[in-house]
């Protein structure tokens, strides 16, 4: 006789806020990774981004890369 095993859950609410932190924490270090890379990329003067292949254009593209990378 086959024996079948089945999965119970059980409500776990300190794993729902951690993984609920979790999700917080990763989007702020996210938005940070995007703030730093504006600032620096805001930076460079116009010669510098010609220099790298970028135009102040770019840096919005640049930044939402950022944001979609992590």
């Amino acid at each position: 006789m086959a024996m079948i095993q089945t999965e119970t859950r059980t409500f776990n609410p300190f794993a729902r806020l951690v993984s609920g932190l979790r999700i917080v924490v990763d989007a702020l270090v996210r938005a940070r990774a995007a703030e730093v890379t504006l600032k620096e990329l805001n930076r460079l003067s116009d010669r510098e981004l010609r220099d790298i292949g970028l135009t102040r254009g770019d840096i919005p593209r640049i930044v939402a890369q950022t944001l979609d990378r992590q």
